[in-house]
């Protein structure tokens, strides 16, 4: 297969797997969406202890309404909690409970069976390999957003 195919099939393959694998996710709890659990994770690796909503929204590539209704969900389940920054009242931030903490200390096991079952017969270079391409796709991805041309290769 030329190059030119494999990309073609690389996307549409991202596409599909990205749908196929968030219908795994969202049947592995009943509580929380894979979209919710990955806001989760993002506020969890964010960084901060109350990101702005602003800035999660950048974080996992959705708009701020988008990302502030997944809040008020969650906000609504107790896992989250909303707030205006004291120093900008136009800002919300958004701060894990201590509820959401146990809440996913008691789903760990489902998660790294989950994990395990989704990577296995994946060695340390298939994995790692795959991270690489990942991670460089998300670079260009990232330069796209941004309207840079650096690397493009002379595309016009």
């Amino acid at each position: 297969m030329e190059e030119k195919d494999q990309q073609a099939y690389i996307l549409g393959a991202l596409l599909m797997l990205a749908n196929r694998v968030q219908v795994l996710g969202d049947k592995l709890d009943e509580k929380i969406t894979m979209k919710q659990w990955l806001l989760i994770a993002v506020i969890l690796k964010s960084g901060s202890a109350a990101p702005a909503l602003s800035d999660l929204a950048a974080m996992i590539g959705s708009s701020r309404q988008n990302v502030k209704k997944m809040a008020l969900l969650l906000e609504k389940q107790g896992l989250v909690t909303l707030a205006k920054d004291p120093q900008d009242a136009r800002v919300v931030r958004v701060r894990l409970t201590d509820s959401c903490m146990v809440y996913f200390a008691g789903r760990s096991r489902d998660e790294e069976q989950f994990m395990a079952r989704l990577f296995n017969d994946f060695d340390e270079e298939l994995t790692g390999s795959l991270f690489r391409g990942l991670a460089g796709l998300s670079r260009n991805i990232t330069r796209m957003e941004d309207g840079s041309r650096a690397d493009d290769k002379g595309v016009e």
